[in-house]
């Protein structure tokens, strides 16, 4: 499995992430699609990273119009997708 890190997220005019991002990388960016079938086939993890090391992983989650990737709700909002910054 390959882990990659996300430092931004390309959204729309209402904040719906479509794209996954880290600048140089060759996979990014990444759209919401691509990176929801990685998720689900367990070939890819992504995360946003801290500067500790510690990795909050990115989830795939239903919705009333389909899946969406999000980052569990904890003490902090640096590492919810919505407040990264834009690609």
């Amino acid at each position: 499995m390959i882990d990659r890190a996300v430092y931004k997220t390309k959204k729309d005019n209402d904040g719906d992430i479509l794209a996954l991002c880290n600048s140089g990388q060759y996979w990014s960016p990444r759209s919401k699609a691509d990176a929801i079938r990685d998720i689900e086939s367990g070939t890819t993890r992504y995360y946003v990273p801290w500067s500790d090391g510690t990795k909050t992983f990115i989830k795939v989650v239903p919705g009333a119009s389909g899946k969406y990737l999000r980052t569990d709700k904890d003490q902090t909002s640096r590492n919810n997708l919505d407040d990264l910054p834009d690609c």
